[in-house]
């Protein structure tokens, strides 16, 4: 049966075949806090939080809420310039508008960004804005997340932990270097270790995200 993280595993026991040299392994940062197995399946945390907040000098009083950040999103400034009283769009970090307008009152996606502009007592003006910053992530790795609402890219498989990693201790000081395999081998998908709970569903897109690496899972 495939172990758990319960189970011991063996170091590199996973692992079918990888490139020639170290092409295929790398030295990572494992964020403090977790005690891992070798064979782990890891994600990075590529995204980091979003604030955001009304221009100085908006007319209309309304609010913003509901910030969230996709799998990817570019780190960076939005600035959300409106059109009309209730209609606005939205400018990217490089400068670009994102393709598609947004309405008060409705919930607005686009460009890996959501929110929801509420419309206050007195109404905006074209020109009033937000800004909203998305920071970057830490880039550390962290166990797969499977809980659903992972916003900072850790439900993304990335990587596989070489050997049995603890950085259980928590705060900055205690994040561990560690290797894992991230690009070009193949693996045997039953010793690929997985956090509890983890669905089929989830192991099968984590194998798809490996592979668009060059992780053959066989």
């Amino acid at each position: 049966m495939p172990p758990s993280n319960l189970e011991t595993s063996h170091t590199g026991e996973f692992l079918f075949s990888e490139a020639e040299g170290t092409r295929s392994r790398e030295i990572v940062t494992i964020k403090s806090g977790q005690k891992l197995a070798a064979g782990a399946v890891l994600a990075a945390i590529t995204d980091g939080a979003a604030t955001a907040a009304a221009d100085s000098g908006n007319t209309g009083n309304g609010t913003m809420s509901a910030v969230t950040t996709a799998f990817g999103v570019a780190p960076g400034p939005y600035h959300v310039n409106f059109v009309a009283a209730t209609t606005f769009e939205v400018e990217g970090p490089d400068g670009k508008v994102i393709p598609g307008k947004g309405a008060t009152g409705s919930a607005y996606s686009g460009g890996g960004l959501g929110f929801t502009i509420t419309a206050g007592g007195t109404a905006f003006v074209a020109g009033d804005g937000f800004t909203i910053t998305v920071a970057a992530g830490s880039g550390k790795y962290v166990a797969l997340g499977i809980a659903g609402t992972e916003a900072d890219g850790s439900d993304k498989a990335a990587a596989i932990l070489w050997d049995a990693c603890d950085a259980s201790a928590t705060g900055t000081n205690a994040d561990t270097k560690a290797t894992v395999i991230a690009r070009a081998a193949e693996v045997v998908a039953a010793l690929l270790v997985y956090p509890s709970g983890t669905t089929t569903n989830q192991k099968t897109a984590a194998l798809a995200a490996l592979a668009t690496a060059g992780i053959t899972a066989r």
